[in-house]
């Protein structure tokens, strides 16, 4: 089961990536990723990011560095492509971390909304695999990323039918049907916005300039937005701003609590997206979730800002990719919550659970089981309704450690105030953080 993250530039500054590469690689390995994905938006990576991903055993799926565009087909650019992915191809082919090769990110996609066949990009269909023929022919390689196979090229939903697949759509409640009715073998990216901590903020956007967030050209010049063609992209902070208002219901008026209602909702949205993505892993072998660090600083989807703040997704995610791991799954038609453990190691594991309510401490749930390999496990089921809106914890020990999960049940709009005396609960327990720092 690939679990991993979607790498982009360190540093908009690249003389700067070296100083912050360390780092950067000790959160991919605390948060449990065991692929990183160095997406065609970014510059191809040093020896020694390669060196530390050998060294911690990571994957690396390396797209080439050709990105949301249709590139030229004359012959010239065709020649500086194959002398680009040959000199890029004899430097890194040695790396055991090297796990695939990818075309470019999205120029299939691109192809298509032009009403062009991705067959077309002689880039991808011809250049690159024959330099790569001639310099890694046993290493495997993917066209484009999602990659359009001429089999579902020419259907009207084609982009729904590739087998890998960027889920970001709408980008509404991240419970909603695009998010749990998808039919992707494999995850290539999926996010969620969340808003920095206030502490971050304060260093990249003016005192006087902090608040509020609604016609405020500091905060919008820290948005991701196509500087000629505003229209063309998403305003990210509307699009922040409406994701709290999904999950809760209102969106608070003063910074700290909106920093912190932003978190909460990124990071349930990106615990869902992995757990459920671990729930069907016989159908969806592989989830890679944008993002980890950001580049500059920025209002976005990553889990740790430009300075090196973690945001609460980061410990959200940190629990959900563990090993072993016990997912409440969602009742869909069903009248109860599946309760499911999770062992996507390669050895056989005793785990001893309970789950309980958060706010009556009843146990609902408790026992113990032999858990094969690389296997999911049904432990039981809890009763749901649909005007339930819960907090259920879990924890379960493997080989004398302790282990902790929570679930939110019910349909949103939850309330912000409950769910801010639930946090000490969730942090409190094990891989415990500190709920005074979060969006602080």
């Amino acid at each position: 089961m690939v679990k991993g993250t979607n790498w982009v530039p360190l540093d908009a500054f690249h003389s700067r990536d070296r100083s912050r590469l360390d780092q950067a690689i000790e959160l991919v390995n605390d948060l449990g990723c065991n692929m990183i994905r160095c997406w065609g938006g970014n510059v191809y990576e040093s020896d020694a990011f390669f060196a530390m991903c050998d060294a911690h055993g990571f994957m690396v799926w390396q797209d080439f560095i050709f990105a949301c565009c249709s590139y030229p087909q004359t012959q010239a650019f065709l020649e500086d492509v194959r002398r680009e992915v040959e000199t890029v191809t004899l430097r890194l082919r040695n790396h055991p971390s090297l796990a695939i090769w990818c075309g470019d990110n999205e120029n299939d996609m691109i192809y298509l909304f032009e009403g062009l066949s991705p067959k077309l990009n002689r880039l991808t269909r011809e250049i690159i695999p024959q330099a790569l023929q001639r310099c890694d022919p046993y290493r495997e390689y993917v066209p484009s990323s999602p990659y359009v196979p001429p089999s579902v090229e020419l259907l009207a939903d084609a982009w729904q039918r590739t087998p890998e697949q960027h889920l970001w759509g709408p980008r509404g409640y991240y419970k909603n049907t695009f998010y749990t009715n998808h039919n992707a073998h494999f995850i290539g990216e999926i996010g969620y916005h969340g808003c920095n901590n206030v502490t971050s903020i304060q260093k990249f956007i003016s005192p006087e300039k902090l608040w509020p967030w609604k016609g405020n050209s500091e905060w919008h010049a820290h948005d991701v937005y196509h500087w000629q063609k505003p229209g063309r992209d998403r305003d990210r902070i509307k699009l922040m701003v409406n994701q709290v208002h999904e999950l809760f219901g209102e969106v608070p008026d003063d910074l700290p609590t909106f920093a912190l209602a932003s978190q909460i909702t990124q990071a349930e949205a990106k615990k869902f997206f992995i757990e459920s993505t671990r729930l069907r892993k016989w159908q969806t072998s592989g989830i890679l979730w944008w993002n980890v660090l950001d580049g500059w600083p920025q209002f976005s989807d990553a889990v740790v800002d430009y300075y090196f703040a973690k945001k609460l997704a980061y410990y959200y995610i940190q629990r959900s990719q563990l090993p072993v791991c016990m997912i409440i799954g969602e009742a869909g038609d069903n009248k109860y919550l599946p309760v499911v453990a999770c062992n996507d190691s390669l050895k056989m594991v005793e785990v001893n659970y309970r789950v309980w309510d958060a706010e009556s401490g009843e146990t609902l749930l408790k026992g113990g089981i032999q858990l094969p390999p690389n296997q999911n496990w049904r432990l039981g089921r809890i009763r749901t309704f649909a005007s339930d809106k819960r907090l259920y914890l879990m924890e379960w020990e493997v080989d004398g450690q302790i282990f902790g999960n929570h679930y939110l049940s019910g349909i949103a709009p939850h309330s912000l105030e409950r769910y801010q005396k639930w946090l000490p609960l969730i942090a409190g327990l094990s891989r415990k953080f500190d709920v005074a720092m979060i969006a602080r």
